[in-house]
């Protein structure tokens, strides 16, 4: 449930803009020293479309957080399951039930739909999301592990 004011409403495709402004929020605020989030819009231009979903949470009509979710497939069981692509609120916003609303909110479409499961990706150093996650029921299934080959940043 959401606090007194604000009001969840379904995000609509002519939002991309606005979507991939709020994924830079979220990366930019994890890696503050990157400048260039350029291939944000290109993963918004590719994955948001009729098979996902987003909501976004207002306040006075202003956009202060969303979550996005699409699909995603079990490798083990071959199964499609919701993945969440993102959750974010803004920061004087959050500490409010909000990013626990929204993902209530996802958990809600998922089992409407029939999904068993709903899968998200976090960083392992975002100990804040982690502990919303973990608040929620979700667990650690897998590792993703990455080796830099390269500089991490582009300049």
């Amino acid at each position: 449930m959401l606090p007194a004011g604000y009001k969840l409403r379904r995000g609509y495709g002519k939002e991309r803009k606005l979507l991939v402004e709020f994924m830079h929020k979220t990366y930019q605020e994890i890696f503050s020293e990157q400048q260039d989030f350029s291939h944000l819009a290109d993963t918004v231009n590719k994955y948001f479309n009729s098979d996902t979903q987003l909501w976004w949470v207002e306040l006075t009509g202003e956009p202060i957080g969303c979550i996005w979710m699409g699909n995603a497939i079990d490798q083990v069981s071959g199964d499609r399951y919701a993945y969440i692509f993102l959750l974010y609120v803004k920061k004087k916003h959050r500490g409010q039930g909000i990013g626990k609303a929204l993902m209530q909110h996802g958990e809600n479409w998922a089992k409407n739909r029939g999904d068993r499961q709903i899968g998200l990706m976090v960083f392992s150093f975002n100990q804040s999301a982690i502990n919303l996650y973990q608040s929620l029921g979700y667990e650690t299934q897998s590792l993703l592990m990455i080796k830099q080959l390269g500089k991490r940043f582009n300049s």
